[in-house]
This record gives structure tokens, C-alpha cells and sequence, in this order.
């Protein structure tokens, strides 16, 4: 049975130059004991404006895929990284232990995913990634998956995270993996799973069945999930951990 989250239910821990509409992927399960999804802890969506700068912060036992849809965020870190992250360059920090970085938006405004997962194990080695990808591709993409698997990008969980870019009008087959449950946010735009609409900020589960393929009713950037819901994780995360 399809079960879906409408943009209502989120809220807005940050207004301003920095705004975030934190995005509670477990609140579709309308359960109030955890907001998480298994280890899908949290989605910000986030738009930081022009001259913006988020000083030099710490991440602890948080796995963050930082997703770029329009604008330039300049990254900084602890391990002495520095780049921009764009549309199509996508970064990865798995924070472990312990991991500092600051932002900056020194053009136009960024709008972006922050995407927190919560790690099998606490205090990990901490690490970063960086991957260029299709800035809009058609069809999926997989970006990240656990250690060992093809992903270009790795997580520290049974997690994969894909993004498509489906064109107003075109229809699109959801893939499924065996074992994990899927979890399909609308960043941008709208479409259509079996006449459910499903629009900005929204997003679409089924707890039992594979997903049956969706029609994109405008233009549309849409993420997609798949997360062992019963796995083993640390609930130590700065972000990640929050219930």
C-alpha cells in the first residue's frame, strides 16, 4: 500500500539568509517515536542565500551526502579540502569521530539536500568524498551505497541513495533492491504514482510491494532511497541522532 508524506507535516528549524525545511522521513510511518526511516535519519532541504557563510562546524557519527539542484556552495574541512559543490558534484562526509567543515555561498543562492544517515557503528574513521555525475540525467543514477557495493560514492550503512531527472510527461520504471524498502522524495517539480501526486518536498513509500513506475507531470528532480529499516545503527549522531 503506498503511504505518502505531504509538505505540511515538515518544519523549519532555520528562516532567514539560511533557510531549511528538515524533511522527517519517518513521520510518512506516522510514528512520533522516531522520526527516521531505519537509518534515513533526515533530509534538509535547504536554500542558503548570497554572501552566506556557515563557520566551521562538527559533525560526529553522521553520514551527509550534500546534493546541489541550483547554485555554488563552497565547501572547507578539517582535513584541509576545499571545493565548490555544484549541480552534478556530489560530496560525501562520513563523519565518524569527528569532522569539521564550514560553507559559503559567495554567488547566486543555493538550494540543496543535506541528506543525514545514521552509521552501523559509532566512532568511525572519519572520511570525505567528492563524485561528478550527470547534472540531469534522465533516467537513475546511483550515487551512494554501502561499502562494497558499486556506488561511486560509499556509506557506512545498507543504504542506497539515486536521483533522476524525468522530464514532464515521461514515464519512469522505479528499480527496487531486494531487502531494503524504498523512499522516493520530490525535490522539484511533480509526478504521479498510481494517482497518487506526489509534489515539492514530498515523498512516497511502500512498506510491502516494489514501487510501480511513475509519470512526471512537470519537470521534476526526484531522489530515491532504499534502506534496510531494522538495521543495526548509532544513534550518537550531532544530526542523525536526533529523534
Amino acid at each position: 500500500m503506498l503511504q505518502k508524506l505531504s509538505a505540511g507535516n515538515h518544519q523549519q528549524p532555520f528562516r532567514g539568509p539560511f533557510t531549511i525545511t528538515r524533511v522527517q522521513p519517518g513521520r510518512i510511518l506516522g510514528d512520533n517515536t522516531d522520526t527516521a526511516f531505519g537509518p534515513l535519519a533526515i533530509i534538509d532541504h535547504a536554500v542558503m542565500k548570497k554572501g552566506l557563510t556557515i563557520k566551521m562546524h562538527e559533525h560526529i557519527n553522521d553520514e551527509i551526502l550534500s546534493y546541489v539542484r541550483t547554485g555554488v556552495m563552497h565547501h572547507k574541512d578539517s582535513a584541509g579540502f576545499e571545493a565548490p559543490i555544484a549541480s552534478g558534484k556530489l560530496m560525501m562526509m562520513n563523519a565518524g569521530a569527528g569532522f569539521w567543515h564550514e560553507e559559503k555561498v559567495k554567488e547566486d543562492e543555493v538550494e540543496m539536500l543535506q541528506i543525514f544517515i545514521r552509521p552501523k557503528e559509532t566512532d568511525l574513521l572519519p572520511s570525505i568524498q567528492f563524485h561528478n555525475k550527470p547534472a540531469d540525467n534522465p533516467d537513475w543514477y546511483v550515487m551512494v551505497g554501502p561499502e562494497g557495493s558499486n556506488a561511486p560514492l560509499y556509506v557506512r550503512q545498507n543504504v542506497y541513495i539515486l536521483d533522476a531527472h524525468p522530464k514532464a510527461g515521461e514515464e519512469l520504471k522505479i528499480p527496487a533492491y531486494a531487502g531494503l524498502t524504498p523512499f522516493l522524495y520530490v525535490m522539484d517539480g511533480e509526478i504521479t504514482v498510481q494517482n497518487l501526486v506526489i509534489g515539492t518536498q514530498e515523498a512516497v513509500t511502500d512498506l510491502v510491494n516494489p514501487l510501480p513506475d511513475l509519470s512526471a507531470n512537470e519537470d521534476a528532480t526526484i531522489v530515491l532511497f532504499f534502506v534496510e529499516m531494522d538495521a543495526q545503527m548509532s544513534m550518537d549522531g550531532t544530526i542523525s541522532g536526533l529523534k
